[in-house]
């Protein structure tokens, strides 16, 4: 993740938060950072706009003959050139730092989000607009915060610049004055068009990763029914889509970036055809002759950095709409406003639905086929019926969150696996008094991890690619017994495995869970062997 040491400021954000406001309290929430940004890009802009003075004022000296304002100008030109390189740099590492803390905190923001939402994000957005965000909308969000102090720089620099020619030449100055607002008023009507096609490219790329994503992960099955070229098919048809929406959005830019060329270039012909004019008629000398080509010349930079803020805006409104989208979506488990703390020691589990009940300290097989998942998604509080399963006697959705999943693990055979060390994905948050070598010699996977190179040390791409489905399994059982969680529910742990290794499996999970509640839900006889309780019901519609 970008900058994972980076500190999270205190962000308060509404319920429901709009784009704008999302940028806006992201700017105060580092109003330090911001000034600095905004302080060193002024005293950056500002030698610019200032050089053309002093060369002017210097040459103006040297036809009066003047050898002493000479030295003075030329001095002064030395030390806006030593003043503008160190506001540069400073400006230029604050600048970096604004664009870190917009695109740093927005992921994080939204990663953090996304896993407080957990099993409910899938029902909420699609994994193409999480990794849209994560990786995508992060950037010219952080772009819009990295400008901001070269145009505030600029607007300071443009005011002096206006104010010294209006002091020297009040036609000159109006010109400046009045033509570069009129400029950068010109550009608006090329944004919205940008902005409208930003969005459709950004919808369009959500698409395309949610394909990849989807092709990634059932790749096997697409290899084992031959479904390669259909889904290849559907991934050049999407490419075609974003490349197209790119090309709109490359176009929008295009127009912009002729404007930001053109518009001050007028402006700066007109300046410097009027200032010839002006020393023909004698009104002015050739020293201010150029200074008001130079101050003129200026004029372009304030122009293009509210082109290109503007523009960077633009994308980051887009970006901003999707972030503030996620960052808006709710638990549809809502945490209870007086939470009731679990009895300690050993849990019993009651289904209120069902009626169907597990004993506190046991292992109980439960065969209820194709019901299972349902079942036990009430009694761990991963759907919310109308009548609450029990846990300890005390109803889940009166307990929160944090403690029910700390104490009750309900471990799907189908969970996913992350990209990383086996270690550290078998080790859980708080580890309990069961070692990572109980566990997997528990779940009959202490095989696998001697055929890996580098043991428990070995890493693990996305979804365990690298192992089989039975062997996947295995590791899965494994991570659920190192949570040593009071209470344990497994959906058929051992489907994928043979029965010898099924027997294995059974005869250590049952030992090693002695005195724990542990739940199984299979319909498996080798399971049924080891149980303290059977619980075999058909579950009500």
């Amino acid at each position: 993740m970008l900058s994972a040491t980076y500190p999270l400021p205190r962000l308060r954000l509404p319920a429901k938060p709009t784009a704008w406001r999302y940028l806006v309290r992201m700017m105060l929430a580092r109003p330090g950072l911001l000034a600095v940004s905004a302080i060193s890009g002024a005293l950056w802009s500002l030698p610019i706009a200032l050089l053309p003075v002093a060369i002017g004022r210097g040459i103006d000296a040297i036809g009066r003959g003047d050898g002493d304002s000479v030295w003075l100008w030329g001095l002064a030109a030395a030390g806006l050139g030593i003043a503008q390189t160190i506001a540069g740099t400073v400006q230029h590492f604050a600048s970096y730092g604004c664009w870190i803390h917009g695109a740093g905190v927005t992921q994080r923001l939204a990663t953090e989000h996304a896993a407080k939402l957990g099993a409910n994000l899938r029902d909420t957005t699609t994994t193409g607009d999480v990794v849209a965000i994560t990786t995508s909308d992060i950037n010219p969000i952080g772009d819009s915060f990295e400008v901001l102090g070269r145009a505030f720089g600029s607007l300071i620099a443009f005011i002096v610049c206006a104010t010294a020619l209006l002091t020297t030449s009040p036609l000159l100055g109006m010109v400046a004055l009045i033509g570069v607002p009129l400029a950068v008023v010109g550009i608006g009507p090329l944004l919205k068009p940008l902005e409208k096609r930003q969005t459709k490219q950004r919808e369009e790329k959500t698409d395309v990763n949610a394909l990849a994503a989807d092709i990634v992960s059932g790749l096997r099955i697409l290899r084992g029914v031959g479904g390669e070229k259909q889904f290849l098919d559907r991934f050049r048809r999407s490419s075609q889509r974003v490349r197209a929406a790119g090309v709109q959005v490359g176009r929008s830019e295009a127009w912009l970036a002729a404007a930001e060329v053109a518009l001050p270039g007028l402006v700066t012909v007109v300046i410097t055809w009027l200032g010839a004019q002006l020393a023909i008629n004698g009104t002015i000398g050739v020293g201010e002759l150029i200074t008001f080509y130079g101050v003129s010349v200026f004029l372009v930079i304030p122009v293009t950095t509210a082109t290109e803020f503007a523009g960077v805006l633009s994308a980051a409104l887009v970006s901003a709409r999707k972030v503030c989208k996620l960052l808006s979506t709710e638990r549809t488990l809502a945490e209870p406003e007086h939470p009731v703390s679990l009895p300690e020691g050993p849990l019993d589990l009651y289904d209120e639905t069902s009626g169907i009940k597990a004993e506190a300290g046991k292992l109980t097989v439960i065969d209820v086929g194709a019901d299972a998942e349902a079942v036990a998604s009430r009694m761990a509080r991963f759907t919310d019926p109308e009548e609450p399963a029990l846990v300890g006697g005390v109803p889940v959705d009166q307990v929160s969150l944090g403690e029910l999943r700390r104490r009750v693990v309900f471990a799907h055979n189908q969970d996913i696996w992350f990209s990383g060390v086996l270690r550290e994905q078998v080790t859980p948050a708080e580890p309990g008094d069961v070692e990572i070598a109980e566990a997997l010699y528990a779940a009959d996977a202490d095989d696998i991890v001697d055929a890996l190179p580098h043991g428990v040390d070995e890493v693990i791409g996305e979804r365990g690619r690298e192992v089989s489905g039975g062997q996947r399994q295995r590791l899965n059982l494994a991570r659920a017994l190192a949570t040593d969680a009071d209470v344990l529910l497994l959906d058929e742990p051992t489907s994928a495995v043979d029965a010898h290794t099924e027997a294995r499996i059974t005869e250590r999970v049952a030992k090693l869970r002695r005195g724990k509640t542990t739940v199984v839900f299979s319909q498996s006889p080798l399971w049924t062997h080891v149980a303290d309780v059977v619980v075999s019901t058909k579950v009500p519609a």
